[in-house]
């Protein structure tokens, strides 16, 4: 029988400038000792269900569990401004946590994305208390991923500001009704909306930090904070037992392992990565799919029982740590065949290892040739392909790393009260595992619909059919040379591993594996804006999420160029004006090079594998 739960909601913990955050505190009626205790910090509400149910599984397994409303958000004081006060606001509740009488001193912390994003920002200030973290799905530095990709902005945080605008505690509940009205795809188009143009405009709090980010790309100003920029502060990070966790479609795989890999060699604790076939959310790690394709039952885990035997480890001693220093699930190796759900069976298996890439694994290098070919010898013959991107009509984004993009369902108004704001999101675009074909109701496609790599504003290279297994385990890469006529523009590249023709499948199964995004201003990095001089080559590379993934025998390796990719990341309008300024735009004519000395290469990380899989 599970033990009675007893909680105290809405205790008001001071913060260190004297603002309170509405803050619960959960446990097993039968335990009076003094705890260990978990926390989970959010700006979606403590009181959801789902969290309520998670507080009560871990107050059930022997814990003090402690969930708290962030600043700003629901039931706490103060003004939210993603990232801002998530650092200072995480130590004081840490510390505060481990002076309470029902505490024995050892807190770790818990949660998944934005709740990761706070677990490591308090992380930079080093709490005395901190004793271990499990990270799912959190930020690095979110100028290099996250926020922005390549200087390209994540258009996901319009849809995360007009959803902050929804449930925003500082306005009226008539304001608050009118976001809730608001269809996000009415406003997410290639032009975006100035301050004041938009609903969001009833919250101004909400559409100024949208705003401030949306025209940041350089790391000067707000992507700066300790909550949005972790990397800056590994130095001051705690050294504490961390597991970071994500997938392979969450729009935080680099940054999960762009953190394991620092923090792993520069701290004397233990630090764990663990890499799924999922999409994000903390729900995903128990599904076997991943958008439209699905890895098999093994892709499956018990989350919460993982979860539970590692913190039965480093808070109470008790039991065996679960975890290998790296786990990661390789993709592939599955039928091809639709499932009952209509899912390609795309497969996969979980792997163990010391490290990450592992030891096996090696560069390996595709070379794009003029005739529109991946080969794996240098091809010295010279060209130019061309191809232009007109920011009034973007290539539409089918798939991939994507989170919170979402809009809220239309339901009748008289279900709102028992219908919560983040029960009625719905993705604006598919998200993971996705066949490249457009379609009818996808957004921002329009007919002809049909493959993307037949699109004039695409240009395609494909590989032979593979005569044995490619298996890609680690960083992709893309370096070409370009021309345009435009004074900026973007440059997005998009790895895919082509299924032979089906039954279902006529043409074959083009799948997105991962993708990558340059906006040429910021080809040099982030540290100032470089302007282009239209019409000059440059050689640039483009760095795609690292992925987990086996090409198996007759499938080909597809290397789809670009100039967009929306709504994923905002459209660049080639002007070179400000960043945010979409006001006008014109189209750019794109010259991709290919020369001995000018080679277009796609480097993997991987290995061949002779054997059968």
């Amino acid at each position: 029988m599970k033990p009675h739960v007893v909680v105290e909601k809405n205790m008001q913990v001071a913060m260190r400038d004297k603002v309170c955050l509405a803050t619960d505190w959960y446990r097993a009626a039968d335990q009076q000792e003094p705890l260990p205790a978990i926390l989970l910090r959010t700006p979606y509400d403590k009181e959801a269900y789902d969290r309520v149910a998670l507080a009560q599984r871990w107050a059930e397994a022997g814990y003090a569990f402690v969930v708290q409303d962030c600043r700003g958000r629901f039931g706490s004081e103060g003004t939210f401004k993603l990232g801002q006060h998530e650092a200072e606001d995480g130590y004081d509740t840490i510390e505060w946590i481990a002076a309470q009488p029902w505490c024995n001193g050892r807190v770790g912390t818990v949660g998944t994305s934005y709740m990761a994003w706070v677990q490591s920002a308090l992380a930079t200030l080093s709490p005395p208390h901190l004793t271990c973290m499990w990270i799912h799905e959190g930020i690095a530095n979110g100028l290099k991923e996250s926020v922005r990709q390549g200087g390209a902005f994540e258009l996901r945080w319009m849809g995360w500001a007009f959803y902050g605008a929804a449930t925003d505690p500082h306005l009226t509940e008539a304001e608050r009704l009118t976001l809730q009205r608001v269809d996000l795809r009415d406003w997410l188009q290639p032009r975006l909306p100035v301050a004041g143009e938009s609903p969001l405009a009833l919250a101004p709090n909400m559409e100024q930090w949208y705003l401030d980010y949306l025209r940041q790309g350089t790391d000067q100003g707000p992507l700066s904070y300790r909550g949005i920029n972790i990397e800056q502060y590994y130095g001051e990070h705690a050294d504490v037992p961390t597991v970071y966790s994500g997938g392979w479609y969450d729009s935080y795989t680099r940054a999960t392992i762009r953190n394991w890999a620092a923090l792993s060699t520069m701290k004397q604790s233990p630090q764990f990565l663990l890499m799924g076939p999922w999409t994000h959310g903390s729900t995903e790690p128990g599904h076997t799919y991943a958008g439209n394709i699905d890895c098999g039952a093994d892709a499956a885990i018990d989350y919460f029982e993982v979860r539970r035997q590692w913190f039965d480890y480093w808070l109470k001693g008790q039991g065996e740590n679960p975890l290998p220093p790296v786990r990661y699930f390789l993709m592939g190796g599955g039928s091809g065949q639709l499932d009952a759900n209509g899912r390609l069976q795309h497969g996969g298996h979980w792997i163990d290892s010391a490290a990450w890439p592992p030891p096996t694994a090696h560069a390996l290098c595709y070379y794009g040739t003029v005739g529109g070919k991946l080969v794996e010898e240098v091809d010295n013959t010279a060209g130019t392909i061309h191809f232009d991107a007109d920011p009034n009509h973007p290539v539409p984004t089918i798939g991939g790393n994507i989170s919170f993009l979402k809009y809220l369902r239309p339901i009748p108004e008289e279900l709102w009260p028992l219908v919560p704001v983040a029960d009625r999101l719905e993705h604006v675009s598919p998200i993971g595992g996705q066949d490249q074909v457009t379609y009818p109701g996808l957004f921002g496609a329009c007919a002809p619909f049909g493959p993307l790599n037949q699109r004039r504003d695409v240009a395609s290279f494909v590989s032979d059919p593979l005569s044995q297994p490619l298996v890609v385990t680690g960083p992709v890469s893309v370096q070409l040379t370009i021309a345009s006529t435009a004074p900026d523009f973007d440059i997005t590249v998009k790895l895919i591993d082509w299924y032979p023709p089906s039954a279902d499948h006529p043409i074959g199964y083009a799948l997105n594996i991962t993708d990558g995004i340059l906006r040429a201003r910021f080809r040099y990095g982030t540290q100032s804006e470089y302007p282009y001089e239209p019409n000059t080559p440059i050689t640039v590379v483009i760095d795609c999420y690292p992925t987990a993934n086996c090409f198996m025998t007759g499938h080909r390796v597809r290397l789809d160029i670009a100039g967009s990719n929306f709504p994923r990341f905002d459209v660049n309008p080639n002007t070179g004006a400000s960043l945010g300024d979409t006001h006008n735009a014109q189209v750019a004519h794109q010259s991709l090079i290919i020369a001995p000395d000018r080679l277009l290469t796609l480097q993997l990380t991987g290995y061949h594998e002779r054997a059968t899989l």
